[in-house]
């Protein structure tokens, strides 16, 4: 008896436990904007209209039986039980059969959508219209910085382009590159990883190295998988929608151009580095950056989603060799400069060895400027807090500092400072990074305040 008491409460806790919960969710269907009552109130008015259309075709007769039968039962219904008994009882029986319905319908919808059974129906359906009604965004730049914001944005909005440069000719992607003609894959690859639902697994996979076999020891999979759908699809662009698609990903990437383009610098001690990967081990003061061909033409479907963007975010990246690659497709650099979007520049929170030695906060603006030709953003986000003395010590021994912010000159550039702490630091490494979370909300959060 003792251990049947116990059994009891137990139950009984578990039913409390749950009744809120179960409850909540069914509210959560109430909730405007989900296109679901609607067709369920649809559908009942559509068996309504049939049942009425077969009694008006029998002439009637139906209806007439049917009301006189609900008639009398009714009648004899309030004599044995009170109406003020039985209608409650009937009311409470109706409500509970439409509850039951719509749990085993939707339950038995779940069961095939969400197979794992990780969460409920109704929470995938709001956060999908949440997703589909945020701004249109749109993300200049490459590299890990990239990534790192997309993975953040992803949060917040599914309406996100992540336009990416294609100058990468180092590691695995120069490989492809130079062995197959490919564009190199490297940082597309990262943004499908970022963009992706099943993040995690997908960064596993994709980032896989190949540790031995003749040929693909130091490729990545990912590469490979982007590499044979370019094979397949035709082009890098269809083999990207097609990527997209099989991997799920919230918003797209598109590449800046589909040209073959090469990078080259020119160093203040007159020497000119060709390839990107030469750029920063030259060690020396980049005094010009271009492309060859010059003037590569843009994809279309970047330049659109440029223009039809309500957020434009430049970087985070390195400066000449992830960011300004993109700006150096002309018809990029002008649709960014006419847009009447909400144009903001992300600044590193380290100088890069080889690349921005030395600079402040107004020389990656000033950059930019002189690079393009445009004032191409109207506000910057700088890192608001300094990293510990065990990451400046880190640092130092590469010939890296902290980006200095010169407030004076970033005014006098005629931009807006955007102050916050979006730094990430590794307690037994000091890495340091961006923060995906707080950089994406940081930028969604001034967005807000600015458009108001």
């Amino acid at each position: 008896m003792g251990f049947l008491k116990q059994a009891v409460q137990v139950l009984k806790q578990e039913s409390r436990h749950r009744t809120p919960t179960r409850v909540s969710q069914w509210f959560k269907w109430l909730a405007p904007g989900l296109l679901v009552k609607r067709w369920l109130l649809m559908s009942a008015a559509g068996v309504l209209f049939v049942a009425l259309g077969l009694a008006i075709w029998s002439n009637l007769t139906p209806v007439y039986y049917i009301g006189e039968f609900s008639r009398d039962f009714l009648r004899t219904l309030t004599q044995i039980v009170p109406s003020y008994v039985s209608g409650p009882l009937v009311l409470l029986s109706g409500i509970l059969l439409i509850l039951w319905g719509q749990t085993r319908s939707l339950g038995s919808i779940t069961e095939v959508l969400m197979p794992q059974g990780n969460g409920e129906l109704v929470d995938v359906l709001m956060t999908h219209r949440r997703l589909n009604r945020g701004p249109k965004i749109v993300v200049v730049g490459g590299g890990t910085g990239l990534a790192t914001l997309l993975r953040g944005l992803k949060l917040y909005s599914a309406n996100i382009t992540a336009i990416v440069t294609v100058a990468d000719d180092g590691g695995s992607s120069g490989r492809l590159r130079r062995e197959i003609g490919v564009l190199p894959p490297g940082d597309i690859r990262n943004c499908l990883a970022a963009l992706a639902d099943e993040e995690q697994l997908l960064t596993e996979l994709f980032q896989y190295r190949f540790r031995l076999g003749d040929g693909l020891a130091g490729h990545s999979f990912g590469n490979l998988f982007l590499t044979v759908m370019s094979e397949i699809t035709g082009d890098l662009e269809q083999a990207i929608a097609a990527s997209s698609k099989v991997l799920a990903i919230r918003g797209q990437v598109l590449p800046a151009t589909l040209s073959d383009v090469h990078l080259w610098a020119e160093l203040a001690d007159g020497r000119r580095i060709e390839g990107e990967s030469n750029i920063t081990e030259a060690k020396g003061k980049i005094v010009r950056v271009g492309c060859t061909p010059a003037n590569p033409p843009a994809l279309p479907k970047a330049v659109q989603a440029i223009q039809e963007a309500d957020y434009l975010i430049i970087g985070p990246g390195s400066l000449y060799t992830s960011i300004i690659p993109n700006l150096l497709v002309p018809e990029i650099t002008v649709s960014i400069a006419e847009s009447k979007a909400l144009r903001l520049y992300v600044c590193n929170i380290m100088t890069q060895p080889g690349e921005t030695d030395g600079y402040s906060v107004s020389d990656h603006i000033r950059a930019i400027d002189r690079m393009t030709g445009h004032q191409l953003f109207d506000s910057v986000l700088v890192q608001k807090t300094s990293p510990s003395a065990q990451s400046l010590i880190r640092y130092a021994q590469e010939g890296a500092y902290p980006v200095f912010f010169d407030r004076e000159e970033v005014g006098r550039l005629g931009r807006r400072a955007l102050v916050a702490n979006v730094m990430d630091e590794d307690a037994e490494t000091g890495y340091l990074h961006h923060s995906s979370e707080r950089l994406a909300r940081t930028l969604l959060r001034w967005y807000g305040r600015v458009r108001g």
